[in-house]
């Protein structure tokens, strides 16, 4: 038995994964919680319900994706042999596909008419979008200012796709406040509205469901890395905001010690300088955000700090609770990488291989060009291209001089 065997429980009754998660809201958000965990936990291991999830996940996201050895990087890095587990190829191209349809299928058990979503890149937002099209849900999309200027791309998929976008001014206008918002709406309109998260963080028990519905991507790649490297790997790297492509990929893993889990975080302008997303890197305070109590870039005052990452996506000060209960047990190493280092993995990949990331996971990818070169060319790495990188093509060439 392994001694990481606990990690694979379901968290506590009040939704904690040890002193981390929870249920911290008002009480009207508190009883739509509930409802929505009885009705999970009622469909969880409901063979129908499960059935036309995974229906949904073959003929309409395009699953399962590729493993892919990515042979002429590894060649050119020397050391370990990468492999990328292509969620970029997934219908709207990235892994939050995998968990707005799980929590659209909740939606319309719940006969709820109107779905709203929070987003930072813009990829769950598509994803929502495009899962309200095909149920003829309303959708409503908050996001951040900033993030609508620097995603313009994805902003006008979704207005496209027939959701309205809602751009939210308050704060830094990113991802946190983005969430804000649709927390206020949800309280309002709970009667009528499913709201669809993005990540595993958020009150109980949306850590505990989203981690569920994209661990699909670890079950893949375990199976696949036994059919075509003859073992599981040495290493599993994925990108970490909330961290809902980390926990996908790592929690089918969690029991085999062997395998080695790096999450990396958003390292902005370098951690000693203040300006990052990476809060379990910085070992920052313990805090509560957005309904949980996980690691949380403050100040001593408790006031929640500004972040700064060059993808939008990771632009966030918290971490799901199950993150901040794996760095405390030592199960998962978590690491930073800063904006020239996952820049430079972009241009790489993109160049060596043909396959432009998403600036998300090329942090991911970032660590990869430091780890792969200290290992042997017999050991293997999984590292999770959470999403392809059209979506950061303005940004990347603004700061190549061009404007378009």
């Amino acid at each position: 038995m392994s001694k990481f065997s606990d990690l694979t429980r379901l968290p506590d009754a009040r939704g904690h994964f040890g002193p981390y998660g929870g249920r911290f809201v008002s009480e009207t958000l508190s009883f739509a919680l509930e409802d929505l965990e009885k009705t999970y936990m009622s469909l969880r291991n409901d063979p129908d319900f499960q059935a036309e999830f995974d229906r949904d996940l073959a003929h309409y996201v395009g699953r399962p994706s590729p493993l892919y050895h990515a042979e002429r990087w590894s060649r050119q890095l020397g050391g370990a042999q990468i492999w990328l587990k292509r969620e970029d190829l997934n219908h709207t191209g990235a892994h939050k596909v995998n968990n707005t349809i799980g929590q659209a299928l909740l939606a319309k058990r719940s006969g709820k008419p109107r779905v709203i979503a929070e987003t930072g890149a813009g990829q769950h937002g598509v994803a929502t979008a495009t899962v309200a099209a095909r149920l003829g849900l309303k959708c409503e999309v908050y996001m951040g200012a900033e993030d609508i200027k620097r995603q313009k791309l994805n902003v006008y998929r979704m207005r496209l796709l027939g959701a309205n976008v809602i751009s939210v001014e308050s704060g830094t206008r990113t991802l946190k406040d983005a969430m804000n918002e649709a927390l206020r709406d949800w309280v309002t309109n709970v009667d009528d509205t499913f709201y669809i998260i993005g990540t595993v963080a958020g009150p109980h028990p949306y850590p505990l469901l989203v981690r569920d519905f994209n661990a699909v991507v670890g079950r893949e790649a375990r199976e696949q890395s036994l059919k075509q490297i003859g073992r599981l790997p040495d290493t599993l790297i994925a990108c970490v905001g909330g961290g809902s492509n980390a926990l996908g990929l790592f929690y089918p893993f969690v029991e085999d010690e062997d395998v080695h889990m790096i999450g990396v975080e958003a390292g902005g302008d370098g951690i000693e300088t203040g300006r990052h997303a990476a809060p379990l890197s910085a070992n920052a305070p313990q805090g509560v955000l957005h309904g949980n109590r996980t690691y949380l870039m403050s100040d001593e005052g408790g006031q929640v700090s500004s972040t700064h990452s060059i993808s939008a996506g990771l632009d966030y000060p918290g971490v799901g609770p199950e993150h901040a209960l794996w760095k405390d047990v030592g199960r998962v190493e978590y690491v930073a990488a800063n904006d020239k280092e996952v820049l430079e993995a972009f241009r790489e990949l993109t160049h060596v291989e043909g396959i432009m990331p998403a600036l998300e996971p090329a942090h991911a990818l970032a660590h990869a060009k430091v780890l792969a070169p200290t290992m042997r060319p017999d050991q293997h790495i999984i590292v999770n291209l959470s999403g392809r990188g059209d979506k950061d093509i303005l940004t990347v060439a603004k700061i190549d001089g061009m404007d378009f």
